[in-house]
């Protein structure tokens, strides 16, 4: 077992009356190996100036979180079984809609990684499509979730 930290930091700006929601969102989240990430809320949810439209928000990293845990499983499994990867870029994306329950949440991740093989006629799409659904059932993030996560 592990355990993984982060420090979500926010101060209210001076002048703010906090009681009528018209504050800024803007934090900062600090890692144990000391990055430090400009958060928000995502404009979207709060609009603008209440967030900071260049900042990561809460949706944005989940949808990361999710993709880098794919990723790393996928270069993971590929390793194991001799391919070489040169690169792995994902441009995913997460929908935000009502669940089951009737809650806004992201109800679907789509994942759409772009692959460049080192030897491409080593692949077929039963071989990525196994090491797709590897990383998937591995990653610890899928794993912790109940949004559909789908592959493209």
């Amino acid at each position: 077992m592990s355990i993984h930290t982060a420090v979500i930091s926010w101060h209210r700006q001076p002048n703010e009356a906090f009681i009528d929601a018209k504050y800024n969102r803007a934090h900062t989240w600090r890692f144990d190996g000391g990055i430090e990430i400009a958060a928000s809320s995502s404009p979207s949810v709060v609009p603008l100036p209440y967030s900071e439209p260049n900042n990561v928000d809460p949706e944005e990293a989940y949808v990361a979180s999710l993709s880098s845990c794919h990723m790393l499983f996928f270069l993971h499994f590929a390793a194991q079984s001799g391919l070489i990867i040169e690169s792995y870029i994902d441009n995913a994306s997460g929908i935000m809609g009502k669940n089951g329950h009737g809650k806004t949440a992201i109800t679907d991740v789509i994942l759409k990684p772009q692959i460049t093989w080192h030897h491409t006629s080593q692949i077929d799409e039963h071989i990525i499509s196994e090491l797709h659904h590897q990383a998937h059932d591995s990653c610890f993030i899928a794993n912790s979730v109940n949004t559909r996560i789908r592959v493209e």
